[in-house]
């Protein structure tokens, strides 16, 4: 008589693959999650494939790191790399995602070039458009099925359209972080992704935690300029704007359980305040419950072997 139904291939795995690395290097502030090398994340992405999950979304962090982020879309880029292996390796069993910001490969953190090199400086947010079209070519070049912007910027999802289709990546679908709010609960994934910003925060191009009614006008912006797939992030804290924006829309719609939620989860269970496993399935349930066809969840391999 259950109302409400989790399956693996709703959810979607998060990997972080550093250049440079020889083998795994753990998160500290995420336990079980790891900075992958080419190699382990190649292992932990067939284990997600073979337990079902329905995707997974790449980041990367490069060696070296400048100004405008230019590793983001070298043909050779960390990111690039992994998704041609993995393409090789699991392509036809797990839907391959790339995550597409400037932040982990900007040298001071923020998701597009600046404006300036003063203290005062913003992001410019027409330059950075530009980038996002030239990243988005060359991960799809390299093997991403979906492309998911995560920046923010004004613009974004139209000028990634037009630079697929350009290139003839016409039924490339773009998946929006459409709704993607300026959350304290960021904290462990920039330990993950290294991208912290060097000065200032976010909150100039991502949105006010008060707001509800200005997601609906970012993710009706967003399918204005073709964005086939919309996005809500956080998930937990925002359950209201999932329900909201799914009621709204005839597109899909995900919502990434973020490195935040999962943290405490994992911190309050190491303390033996939480039954982990019913915690994780009943965090999961309440954001399938509000709306989210796909979960983005660092359990994702984990609890696609449960439902299973």
């Amino acid at each position: 008589m259950a109302e409400t139904s989790l399956t693996a291939g709703q959810l979607v795995l998060p990997v972080f693959v550093k250049e440079g690395l020889s083998q795994p290097s753990p998160v500290a502030s995420m336990p079980g999650v790891a900075q992958h090398s080419l190699d382990s994340l190649r292992r932990t992405v067939a284990g997600a494939a073979e337990a079902g999950v329905g995707g997974v979304m790449v980041f990367g962090i490069p060696e070296h790191k400048d100004s405008d982020g230019s590793g983001a879309d070298a043909d050779h880029g960390v990111v690039q790399q992994a998704l041609r292996l993995l393409r090789a390796d699991v392509g036809d069993q797990i839907v391959l995602m790339a995550d597409l910001c400037l932040c982990e490969y900007t040298d001071h953190g923020h998701c597009g070039p600046l404006t300036s090199d003063r203290p005062d400086a913003t992001v410019d947010n027409d330059a950075t458009l530009a980038r996002y079209a030239s990243v988005a070519v060359s991960q799809a070049r390299a093997g991403a099925e979906v492309i998911a912007p995560s920046g923010m910027m004004d613009g974004q999802v139209a000028a990634i359209r037009e630079g697929l289709d350009a290139d003839g990546f016409i039924d490339t679908p773009v998946l929006a972080y459409a709704a993607k709010y300026a959350s304290a609960y960021y904290g462990p994934f920039r330990d993950a992704a290294e991208s912290t910003p060097s000065f200032g925060d976010r909150r100039s191009y991502q949105m006010d935690p008060r707001n509800a009614d200005e997601a609906l006008r970012e993710v009706f912006a967003d399918l204005e300029q073709g964005a086939d797939w919309v996005m809500v992030k956080p998930a937990g804290p925002y359950l209201d704007v999932i329900s909201a924006v799914s009621s709204a829309v005839d597109v899909p719609v995900a919502a990434y359980q973020v490195s935040g939620e999962y943290a405490m989860v994992e911190a309050a269970a190491a303390n033996g305040w939480l039954d982990r496993e019913r915690t994780i399935m009943e965090s999961l349930i309440a954001i399938r419950r509000a709306g989210a066809g796909q979960i983005i969840t660092y359990w994702a391999t984990e609890v696609a072997r449960l439902v299973r």
